[in-house]
């Protein structure tokens, strides 16, 4: 015969897992979502896919004023590099930045710039490889 004790010491343990589990779930999703990241992989993602329909010749402009103005004042590094394929933007120090890739077989020149008055990445396209 089962006490009734317990059912009741079973119940708690099972409630208290399960609020262990929301609360980290939680804290993932939270940090996961935070504004940065979220501008990190649409810019690289915006990216690459352009440089996935891009020809010889073109000169391709982007608007980055939303993702400048986040940018951690202390951080040297690249926003945004595109090597091998590859295309990684990349905010602050804290943070791994978003890579993505792109097929197109093409070679950039590497000139590419932030101008100051309207705040865009410009890069263009050079021959095939």
């Amino acid at each position: 015969m089962k006490k009734k004790g317990e059912i009741l010491v079973e119940n708690v343990i099972f409630i208290i897992l399960n609020l262990i589990f929301f609360s980290i779930l939680i804290l993932f999703l939270y940090s996961k979502m935070s504004d940065t990241s979220l501008l990190e992989e649409y810019y690289s993602k915006r990216i690459a896919l352009t440089l996935d329909s891009a020809k010889p010749g073109m000169e391709i402009s982007f608007n980055l004023e939303k993702i400048l103005d986040k940018v951690d004042k202390s951080y040297s590094g690249k926003i945004v590099d595109i090597q091998d394929n590859v295309v990684k933007v990349r905010i602050d120090e804290k943070s791994q930045g978003y890579t993505y890739c792109f097929f197109n077989n093409i070679r950039l020149n590497k000139s590419y710039y932030y101008p100051e008055s309207n705040k865009n990445f410009v890069f263009k396209v050079e021959e095939h490889k």
